[in-house]
């Protein structure tokens, strides 16, 4: 091209202060597309493009190929006839090699108006539709276009360019365009597909530049590597079935056996569809009605057992891909099984390449060091005051109940949520602005987390691992509580097993520990989770708390989870520890499943599947999990024996009255005669006993059908005696006519 060809473009072009092709050049600018791309003028349409490096360029449009020339830095440009712009292509040559492909700056905004708006004002609940990496497909006189709609939110930067494994992670030509005050960066990039790895490159108010991952990714590469992954969603679904019986559904007041399960290490090397192969047909023998697994999302440190998250809205892909998390998810409903999942909206950690300062300021996490830190996890604690921030979670948990299908929510750590001064000193912490310890903004993120799941999903659950005595928990929000479904009942866990630490002939002393539970049963709807926490850090496994020799630890163990499986409230047991396993977790290694060629350990996995399937039977252990008329003590205060009696009371689905005597032994010695208070004389029945032979016992049961006298005891009309084993439970049942 003559220089005087040159030189008539140049002053044909819609004119561009230099600087500004210097900002655009080196993807400085906040709005590149208003260089970059075709601008109708009054000679023609003028289209720019950034080609660092070519020979030659040439714009490629339905009708012919214009020679564009150099203008500055890498920026080329050529001027075609008419004023409107053309589908085109760039056409660039490097030496002998020729490459032609779609434009970026050509392309509208993939955000819309109403987008923008719900994004500002932090109501955009379906915000992984906008927001992250999404396939998109465009037709046009040329041929139909696909690629990949890229945004981000960081409304503090000077700029953002996308990079990738597609650009040679040189952003310099994906310079990406800000969308105004609600401060997302948005830019279609043609020719990407799914499989790209990819980051937000973020200029900072210094000029510095920060390569970020994307919070709103979808998939991430497998750690340690940190880039996020462009995806799209290919399973088909086939659990119709119960997504359409999941909103007809109370949960609460339904059976609930949760099996909670580290992924990594429940049995090493499966991944998700692995898991969904081996984990289901064992769910179906033991009887659960609920896996609850600990956090999937992404993130960097496999030791935080996916406490410390990265990637909020993408499984981890140490076992797989989203679709294949899909897969389990799907396979486990087929089944008939609930998914709950492990959620983490308290806090994250300050990764450089994640969400701490992620456009150069305290954007996610609060300002203030003395709320913005959580000092026993070194992690930040998000701005629950920010509307912004306050979205990306409740959209979060939008997103695993509706693109997951999962079935609940565990919020992880609200207690440290609630209060300000939690695990900080005197003047570590700030008051809220009437002088209180109370977070009121964490207070209210929690409310509309709540409100909103409930409302958009039906038949969910969303429980609270809270510690404290906060009131209201799970009363509903409109009447001021937390909005919560089921709580963990903390304080049962604690003093039952403290109690059950003690020998035997000590625990006269401590009855008070076993039976105070009750005083507050009520005041809260409980889950009671004997979970991973007690059983790492040197705390031992369940059965090594247990005190005595080994068949003493059995039957122990088999004592507790009678009187768990009994108790007020639903129950969580985590991994393992259905069959005794010996040593406290470790995430590094598969549980001990040679255990089960050892006929101790099989009767203590044989009692949990009789458990589930007595418990899933039995309307009186469910139906009235929350009220005082759902349980009745018999005698509460025979210490001296270590032995408590009561009923557990409910109504089948016809509304006939269902009842169970539960009588559990926590003394060494087995009690010869002992005589129970029942509420009508006539004919009843064991049905279960811990002690049996099936469970490893030594076989103190009461065979046959019992008959009540009409003798008055522990304040009931009638009584029977009975034989109660040592260290054992026994469920008694009316014979029904």
């Amino acid at each position: 091209m003559s220089d005087n060809t040159a030189h008539d473009a140049l002053a044909l072009a819609v004119p561009v202060d230099s600087w500004v092709l210097s900002d655009v050049a080196y993807g400085r600018h906040y709005n590149p597309h208003e260089v970059l791309g075709g601008h109708p003028g009054e000679h023609g349409v003028t289209i720019r493009t950034v080609r660092h490096l070519a020979d030659a360029v040439e714009i490629v449009t339905e009708t012919g190929t214009y020679p564009a020339v150099h203008e500055q830095n890498g920026i080329w440009l050529a001027v075609l006839p008419g004023n409107e712009v053309p589908d085109y292509r760039v056409k660039a040559t490097y030496g002998d090699q020729v490459v032609e492909a779609d434009d970026p700056y050509r392309f509208l905004p993939t955000l819309g108006d109403i987008d923008t708006y719900l994004i500002g004002e932090g109501r955009h609940e379906e915000l992984w539709k906008v927001l992250g990496a999404h396939i998109k497909h465009f037709s046009g006189p040329m041929g139909e276009v696909s690629g990949v709609a890229f945004s981000v939110w960081a409304p503090n930067a000077r700029a953002v360019r996308v990079v990738g494994d597609f650009n040679y992670w040189d952003g310099s030509a994906t310079a990406m365009r800000s969308l105004g005050a609600c401060g997302v960066w948005e830019l279609f990039v043609p020719g990407v597909g799914v499989g790209a790895r990819y980051k937000f490159e973020i200029c900072h108010h210094d000029g510095s530049w920060k390569q970020k991952a994307d919070p709103l990714a979808r998939a991430t590469e497998i750690p340690p590597a940190t880039a996020s992954v462009v995806t799209d969603e290919f399973h088909q679904w086939q659990d119709q079935e119960w997504m359409e019986q999941r909103p007809q559904r109370d949960p609460h007041n339904s059976p609930m056996s949760i099996y909670e399960v580290h992924v990594g290490s429940w049995r090493q090397g499966l991944g998700y569809r692995g898991l969904a192969d081996e984990l289901i047909p064992y769910l179906k023998e033991t009887g659960f009605t609920h896996v609850e697994f600990m956090p999937v999302a992404e993130h960097p440190f496999g030791g935080s057992w996916g406490y410390q998250v990265s990637s909020y809205y993408a499984p981890t892909a140490r076992f797989g891909t989203p679709d294949d998390f899909r897969y389990l998810v799907d396979q486990l409903h087929q089944a008939g099984i609930g998914v709950i999942l492990d959620w983490v909206p308290a806090h994250f950690p300050k990764d450089d390449f994640a969400l701490a300062r992620f456009d150069g300021t305290p954007l996610y996490e609060d300002p203030d060091p003395l709320r913005g830190e959580h000092p026993d996890w070194g992690t930040y604690v998000f701005n629950f005051g920010r509307r912004e921030v306050r979205n990306f979670l409740v959209a979060n948990a939008l997103y695993w109940l509706e693109e997951f299908h999962v079935d609940g929510l565990r919020v992880d750590a609200v207690a440290s949520m609630l209060y300000l001064d939690y695990s900080r000193n005197d003047g570590q912490w700030r008051p809220n602005q009437y002088g209180g310890r109370e977070n009121l903004e964490a207070i209210s993120f929690l409310q509309e987390a709540n409100a909103t799941a409930y409302r958009k999903h039906p038949g969910i659950i969303m429980c609270a691992e809270e510690s404290t005595a906060w009131p209201g928990v799970t009363s509903p929000t409109e009447q001021g509580g937390l909005g919560f479904g089921l709580k963990w009942n903390m304080g049962w866990m604690n003093d039952t097993l403290r109690y059950m630490a003690e020998d035997p002939v000590n625990r006269r002393w401590h009855h008070g520990e076993l039976t105070f539970s009750l005083v507050y049963a009520f005041s809260e709807q409980f889950i009671l989770p004997l979970s991973h926490d007690e059983v790492v850090h040197g705390k031992g496994s369940l059965i090594a708390k247990m005190p005595g020799d080994d068949w003493q630890k059995r039957a122990n163990l088999r004592a507790l989870y009678a009187y768990m499986w009994s108790h007020p409230g639903k129950q969580l047991l985590f991994m393992g520890q259905e069959f005794g396993q010996g040593v406290e977790w470790n995430a590094d290694y598969s549980l001990d499943w040679w255990l089960l060629e050892n006929p101790d350990h099989v009767g203590i996995k044989n009692l949990i599947s009789d458990l589930n399937a007595l418990y899933k039977a039995t309307p009186a252990l469910w139906t009235e999990d929350f009220t005082y008329h759902g349980f009745e003590w018999i005698n509460a205060n025979d210490g001296d024996h270590n032995v408590i009696t009561y009923l557990r009371k409910g109504k089948d689905v016809e509304g006939r009255k269902d009842l169970v005597a539960c009588i559990v032994n926590f003394a060494g010695n087995p009690h010869e005669g002992y005589r129970v208070g029942l509420p009508f004389p006539g004919k009843w029945e064991e049905v279960l006993n811990t002690d049996s032979e099936d469970y490893a016992g030594s076989g103190v049961t009461n065979p046959g059908v019992l008959e009540a006298e009409e003798l008055p005891w522990d304040g009931q009309s009638a009584s029977v005696r009975l034989r109660v084993p040592p260290l054992g439970a026994i469920f008694l049942r009316p014979v029904a006519d």
